[in-house]
């Protein structure tokens, strides 16, 4: 049976500044950006909790993206990613992602990551002391 680990993740916070490059015709953070956004946050979420060399071995591919457009971003503005990794199955990771401005909710993301060898980018199974890092708990089979 697969390697499943579902528990209360830890979140991870990350700081996005909107660029002038960010903005679209609208005047506004152009939708493609805060997938850019997605992908900075989790990866950043993986490299601060993983071991160095796990992160050196292993890199994600997204596999999936469902984004919920709340609120538009504008130049200048701070906002914030909150990860939170909801699960890992085999070589699969599941986050749901919350970007905000302040309180105010700009967008919600979910999103499914596979990891794969840095060598060969074949699928790489997540080891079960690493993704234990992100859970605090031990993996189930």
């Amino acid at each position: 049976m697969d390697q499943q680990l579902t528990s209360a993740a830890t979140s991870h916070h990350h700081a996005i500044r909107v660029q002038p490059s960010d903005i679209d015709f609208m005047g506004h953070v152009n939708n493609a950006n805060y997938l850019t956004w997605v992908q900075d946050a989790v990866l950043a979420h993986w490299r601060s909790i993983a071991p160095p060399q796990a992160v050196a071995e292993h890199l994600w591919v997204a596999l999936k993206h469902e984004i919920t457009y709340r609120r538009p971003a504008f130049l200048h503005d701070e906002v914030i990613a909150t990860v939170i990794l909801e699960r890992i199955h085999g070589t699969r990771a599941f986050y749901d992602t919350i970007i905000r401005r302040g309180e105010e909710v700009l967008a919600e993301v979910k999103s499914s990551w596979c990891c794969v060898y840095a060598e060969t980018l074949r699928p790489a199974r997540i080891a079960r002391d690493v993704a234990a890092r992100f859970f605090g708990t031990t993996a189930t089979d």
